[in-house]
């Protein structure tokens, strides 16, 4: 079993990466050591126990990132509006494992605020049907995309939504519909549509052997250097922040500087 979770992926990059970081959860209490381990690298915790913790069980029938079976062990508490009221921050990325846990109600507070928004459609479009999350449509999709300024997808869900295979199509018809920059992930790695261009980025992982948490790992990266960098900077650092992830199980534990170095000598000239 391997921590996971958007919060605990995405808190990891951040901080390395020198951001202030604060990060809004609910898991069980047998599973705060995640939340200790966060907080002593300096990022600012706000947890909220539940009887449960979101769990899933992921099985990968081939060598294919894309293809995967989950299965749901457990679901925490839904967030509320409440949770976020009195927080503060320039970007706030919500990364949730599936339909309820993050509601129209709770993102519709967000846009309240002068920051970035960006969200994993994961949250929006899986629900747990039978012990196995599964693809559905999404009800409030037009409502939530329109509050949304990045929005996170891989290549099976933006097929979903748009009923496209086509990655670039389907970027630019999720763009059609209110976020102003798209990222999507695939096995091969990062493609960014953004005010009308199509930005990509292939992932350079050594081996492949912590396949869970690659999009939680990449729009984190993506979001953190958006910031202060241009699309096309943010792609290949997002990118090659996924690549180093994907070495190894649980959350993104290497330093800055490799990150830097990946990016000069395999990205050069993107």
């Amino acid at each position: 079993m391997v921590d996971g979770g958007a919060f605990n992926h995405g808190s990891h990059v951040a901080v390395r990466m020198g951001l202030k970081v604060g990060c809004i959860t609910r898991l069980a209490k047998e599973d705060f050591h995640v939340v200790d381990e966060l907080r002593q690298l300096g990022a600012d915790v706000q947890a909220h126990a539940t009887p449960q913790s979101t769990c899933l069980r992921l099985e990968y029938p081939s060598l294919n990132l894309d293809e995967r079976v989950i299965y749901v062990t457990g679901t925490a508490d839904p967030f509320v509006p409440a949770d976020v009221r009195d927080v503060d921050a320039e970007a706030f990325v919500i990364g949730t494992s599936m339909r309820g846990e993050v509601g129209l109600d709770v993102i519709e507070e967000l846009a309240t605020k002068d920051a970035l928004i960006a969200a994993d459609v994961q949250g929006f479009v899986r629900v747990a049907r039978d012990g196995k999350l599964a693809y559905e449509a999404w009800p409030e999709e037009a409502a939530t995309l329109d509050l949304i300024d990045v929005l996170k997808t891989d290549a099976v869900e933006a097929e979903m939504l748009t009923g496209t295979g086509d990655v670039h199509q389907a970027a630019q018809i999720l763009a059609s519909l209110g976020p102003n920059e798209i990222v999507l992930t695939r096995s091969e790695g990062v493609l960014v549509y953004a005010d009308g261009q199509y930005h990509e980025a292939p992932f350079y992982p050594k081996q492949v052997v912590g396949r869970s948490g690659r999009g939680d790992t990449c729009v984190a990266a993506y979001v953190a250097r958006r910031l202060t960098a241009s699309v096309a900077d943010a792609t290949v650092w997002s990118a090659a922040v996924t690549s180093l992830k994907m070495e190894a199980e649980g959350a993104f534990h290497r330093e800055i500087r490799e990150v830097e170095a990946l990016a000069r000598t395999k990205y050069k000239g993107q």
